[in-house]
């Protein structure tokens, strides 16, 4: 069993609009960093966006700025991230990821992640 959960994934169109879920049992995530990763078929992962568990600072890789959105909502132990604007290149499988590491800014280093989703696909395709 995964300790964080992703969803909210599935077919969109090009320009349309996604929200993905991560949720965990056990542990609040408002102690953690978190962070979105993706990777796409034949191509290594990642990092999308993530935000920090000290100031809640975010950050997001340039493809997606502007267009992604990551958030918290503590009461229901969630983090999203919204994507509008989606466009094919961003298909892929996205992971959430905890970092406990206590962070002012957020890192999009994969192997700094203690606890992962089992990802949820994401097609953008008409």
């Amino acid at each position: 069993q995964y300790p964080l959960v992703e969803s909210g994934g599935g077919l969109v169109q090009p320009g349309g609009s996604l929200r993905l879920s991560c949720t965990a049992s056990g542990f609040s995530l408002d102690d953690y960093a978190i962070g979105w990763f993706r990777q796409a078929p034949g191509k290594e992962r990642e990092g999308v966006s993530c935000i920090s568990n000290i100031d809640e600072n975010t950050n997001y890789v340039d493809s997606v700025k502007g267009r992604f959105t990551i958030s918290r909502d503590n009461a229901k132990n969630t983090v999203y991230l919204q994507m509008n604007g989606a466009k094919p290149e961003n298909t892929a499988v996205y992971y959430c990821a905890a970092d406990n590491e206590p962070r002012r800014v957020c890192v999009f280093r994969w192997y700094d992640y203690d606890y992962w989703g089992q990802g949820t696909q994401v097609t953008v395709s008409s």
